[in-house]
């Protein structure tokens, strides 16, 4: 089983381009929108082969760009990178996302930062840099962890 996460834009194909630019993700599969309803396209991404998101219009009320609702979201998508979390950020700096919270070390055991797009959606992008136990974790931040794999 897998998760797929879908995001929407106002400008969809602007967006691709966005994404692939600023955090190497490629278009894996493109239903191009016909001239008379440009809504009605589809698409999937990827990041070198791994995960996969949708991208699409807004076709329907539900499914809005946070622009379109004033900077509202009500998901974050969440990419785990096998390396080099800071020069991910950094690209993406460079490509003008927005960096709501600089690369940092985490207590359970990954390097997170949060980026922003151009029609404010959030991203994270996480790496693991060490393997932490249940129990330290919670020594760490004080919390009671269930469920921890």
């Amino acid at each position: 089983m897998a998760f797929t996460p879908a995001v929407f834009y106002k400008d969809p194909m602007a967006a691709l381009a966005w994404l692939g630019t600023a955090f190497g993700f490629e278009v894996s599969m493109l239903i191009e929108p016909p001239a008379e309803d440009p809504t009605m396209m589809h698409a999937e991404m990827s990041l070198a082969g791994h995960g996969r998101v949708m991208v699409g219009a807004e076709w329907a009320e539900w499914a809005r760009s946070p622009a379109s609702i004033g900077g509202a979201n009500t998901a974050n998508v969440h990419v785990d990178l096998e390396s080099d979390v800071d020069a991910h950020c950094e690209r993406a700096r460079q490509a003008g996302a927005a960096i709501d919270m600089e690369p940092a070390d985490q207590f359970y055991g990954a390097r997170t930062y949060r980026a922003r797009d151009p029609e404010g959606h959030v991203w994270t992008f996480s790496q693991t840099i060490r393997e932490v136990s249940r129990e330290e974790a919670e020594r760490v931040s004080g919390l009671k962890i269930t469920g921890w794999v």
